[in-house]
């Protein structure tokens, strides 16, 4: 089973170790992506990862990540070597200078978001509020 979590970055973080603006995706989350795309059968030629937020959750708003075959006309595209990141502009508004991790760990293994966008978080990690 794959989680999502996101984490809050903590308030002694200075401008120089600060995400910059726009989305970063650490290379272990690309690691799982790619592999995540290889079985879907999804082609990076054309295909990516699909970062969006939604209305709902316990905190407010949600994080949405799903594959993608195509990006729409709106979407902002990252490239992260073979992988594309589609992102509608209003998600956009709540994830610039976000960072995508994943983790393993004995209890749990899913993607992070870092978000400095977040002021506050749920429990589990699927929810917040800007």
């Amino acid at each position: 089973m794959t989680t999502v979590m996101e984490q809050i970055p903590q308030a002694t973080q200075t401008s120089q170790t600060a995400p910059a603006k726009g989305i970063q995706v650490t290379e272990k989350a690309l690691a799982k992506v790619r592999s995540a795309m290889a079985k879907e059968g999804i082609s990076p030629e054309q295909g990516g990862l699909r970062l969006g937020v939604q209305g709902g959750g316990c905190s407010g708003l949600s994080y949405n990540i799903r594959f993608d075959t195509q990006p729409r006309e709106r979407d902002r595209i990252f490239q992260f070597d073979d992988v594309r990141v589609f992102v509608d502009p209003k998600s956009f508004i709540y994830l610039h200078g976000m960072i995508l991790d994943y983790q393993e760990t004995l209890m749990q293994q899913g993607f992070v978001f870092v978000n400095p966008q977040a002021t506050k978080s749920c429990g589990c990690g699927t929810s917040f509020s800007a």
